[in-house]
């Protein structure tokens, strides 16, 4: 069968996951991945112009990409205590910088998505730029505060940043489920559900091997990560890879059914015409 584009971020959690079925460690039953890595928000634009038949997005983008994608229930970043930080040169209340120069990774993130269901009035004056970028631009003053996400979580203090707000705590007090940040989600018509079943156990395979055998993807993981540092590239992945990556779960489609209606309901996005899963 022709090959199947796959677009996936280069943090250590996404190479981890997605090592072992694009190296050739697993059957793949003939199916043929051509792996793409970029960043998040630009798999979210390349996801958008349907240029992709499989990506990770943000659960954000999923919430506007509904009617061209749907959703595979493994391979994503969902869990607890790993949510988006609002980061500043000194201690505030949070509320004291809405309206200010918040620098945010991308205007379709799950990050900006939770920021703007916090306070609807952060969502006027973001500063869009890399995720890696954000912290050496609050720390100069480019910005006043700064959303950051993935190992950003780790490194912030060696900015002179301090936290003022964690939106994945937020997140959690407020609704009791877990934090949906990113997703893999399939093009309509570049499959059909029974493909879709076919990919998901591939990926949960991909992912079991990563966990048994977390040496093999380690030279991969490190030749594209942002933070070289061992020991952050190890919490990275002990964070964001969970049970949740190889299977959502009941808890996990409550937490994303209930993001997504909080996110139409505050008119964010718009609601979905098609089943969020392949039908």
């Amino acid at each position: 069968m022709p090959g199947l584009t796959l677009g996936y971020s280069p943090c250590p959690n996404d190479t981890f996951i997605f090592h072992a079925m694009t190296h050739g460690l697993l059957d793949c039953g003939g199916i043929v991945f051509r792996e793409r890595l970029e960043d998040v928000e630009t798999l979210n634009s390349l996801a958008m112009a349907g240029l992709l038949d499989i990506s990770k997005v943000s659960y954000h983008a999923l919430g506007v990409l509904r009617d061209k994608y749907f959703l595979l229930r493994s391979g994503g970043a969902l869990g607890r205590g790993c949510g988006p930080l609002l980061v500043a040169r000194s201690r505030c209340e949070p509320a004291s910088l809405a309206g200010k120069r918040v620098a945010v990774p991308g205007r379709l993130t799950t990050a900006f998505l939770l920021l703007r269901l916090f306070d609807p009035s952060f969502g006027g004056n973001a500063i869009v730029m890399p995720f890696h970028e954000i912290m050496a631009a609050v720390s100069s003053g480019e910005a006043d505060a700064g959303l950051i996400i993935h190992e950003s979580r780790f490194t912030y203090p060696a900015f002179g940043l301090v936290s003022v707000l964690d939106l994945g705590q937020w997140w959690e007090r407020e609704t009791g489920l877990p934090i949906p940040l990113g997703c893999i989600a399939a093009k309509r018509g570049s499959m059909d559900g029974g493909m879709a079943v076919r990919v998901e156990a591939i990926i949960r395979a991909s992912v079991r091997r990563a966990f048994d055998h977390p040496d093999e993807p380690a030279s991969y993981i490190r030749a594209h990560a942002q933070e070289m540092d061992e020991a952050v590239i190890r919490r990275h992945i002990d964070l964001y890879v969970n049970d949740f990556s190889l299977d959502l779960g009941d808890e996990g489609e409550r937490a994303v059914t209930e993001l997504l209606a909080r996110a139409e309901s505050a008119g964010i996005v718009q609601a979905g015409r098609l089943p969020l899963f392949a039908s």
